[in-house]
């Protein structure tokens, strides 16, 4: 089994690329969709996030109106601190759970298999605690994931410079990178990327299989 770390800055277009990896039949847990569930009524971060930072960041059937929340946390890097201090532990636990379900398999079915964990704000420590074999990093020029947020997400100018500022930098995301995608241009160039992403995994996935003697 080949674990492989999918991430990029906000607006790179990285739910993209895991959408298309997926078409080729690679596995993807995507930890954004794991914070949605952590966070649902009745959790434990759910109920943390009451008691910090009060009933207005919720809607009236009790779920987290996540741009309320991400208006507050964005405003103030100490809200985003203590923010991140209750989801990143619950988004983990999930996470640990996601693999340990799927290292159930018997032996014959994981060993060919690809898992992408698709991860924002992937580092070092994240690599090791997740076992990550290799990382892909999906890499867009600043000013086209600024206009992509505009455009695309509807976002004010401030608050998308706000959300690019709170990750980690380009520099550091291609630090680790095993394989970069470009992302620049048209959807079409980006299909292209990832097929020739989705070739050098499967030849990766080859290296790192166990040879059988006899």
């Amino acid at each position: 089994m080949l674990i492989v770390g999918l991430t990029g800055g906000i607006g790179s277009g990285k739910s993209k690329v895991a959408s298309l990896l997926a078409d080729y039949g690679i596995r993807t847990i995507d930890s954004d969709q794991l914070a949605r569930r952590a966070v649902e009524p009745g959790t434990e971060a759910s109920r943390q996030i009451l008691s910090r930072f009060g009933a207005s960041v919720f809607s009236r059937d009790g779920s987290l109106d996540r741009q309320k929340m991400a208006e507050v946390a964005f405003a103030d890097p100490r809200a985003l601190e203590d923010l991140n201090k209750i989801t990143h532990p619950a988004v983990a636990s999930l996470m640990t759970q996601e693999l340990a379900e799927f290292s159930q398999l018997d032996a014959e079915r994981r060993k060919d298999q690809i898992v992408i964990l698709e991860i924002p704000l992937l580092t070092k420590s994240t690599k090791t605690k997740y076992l990550i074999n290799l990382v892909v990093v999906v890499d867009s020029d600043d000013e086209v994931r600024l206009e992509r947020l505009v455009t695309k997400r509807k976002m004010n100018v401030l608050d998308a410079r706000a959300r690019m500022a709170s990750q980690i930098s380009r520099g550091e995301r291609l630090e680790l990178a095993d394989y970069v995608i470009e992302n620049n241009t048209s959807e079409q160039d980006l299909q292209r990327e990832v097929e020739k992403c989705y070739t050098w995994l499967e030849s990766q996935l080859e290296l790192n299989s166990p040879k059988v003697s006899g």
